[in-house]
């Protein structure tokens, strides 16, 4: 069984993604040298095609990262507003930081993270209970 979720260890890295991305930049830039080195028809037509593939698998991870982040936001107003707090002055990177807070420490901590306009990283080392996420990549 895996460890549990803490400061210490909850970053996560899609391992597809650090394959794929490097792999579809290095094939983009192969490209161009392949086209240096040999000008023809299809050369000059694979740097556009490999550029593609690159920016969508880039692309792809950027739109899923602003959606999970918009879905954090909206879950975390609403757990902070239905344990009596407000979410006025909370920045998007402090919500996100803030869903790791057990609900007894919740709207304090909001409360101190809008106040001192607290980093993301002071935010989770300020929880004393972690409550893990285990959905994101």
């Amino acid at each position: 069984m895996a460890e549990p979720q803490s400061f210490q260890n909850h970053t996560r890295r899609d391992p597809k993604y650090l394959i794929f991305a490097p792999l579809a930049l290095i094939c983009f830039i192969m490209s161009i040298v392949h086209l240096v080195h040999e000008y023809s028809r299809a050369n000059v037509l694979l740097v556009p095609v490999t550029l593609l593939v690159f920016l969508s698998i880039a692309l792809t991870r950027v739109y899923a990262l602003q959606n999970q982040n918009r879905i954090i936001r909206l879950e975390e107003s609403l757990r902070i507003m239905t344990l009596g707090g407000t979410t006025a002055g909370i920045t998007p990177a402090q919500f996100i930081a803030l869903r790791f807070a057990s609900d007894e420490e919740l709207v304090p901590l909001a409360r101190r993270a809008a106040a001192e306009n607290m980093e993301p990283k002071a935010i989770k080392a300020a929880i004393k209970n972690w409550r893990p996420d285990n959905d994101r990549i």
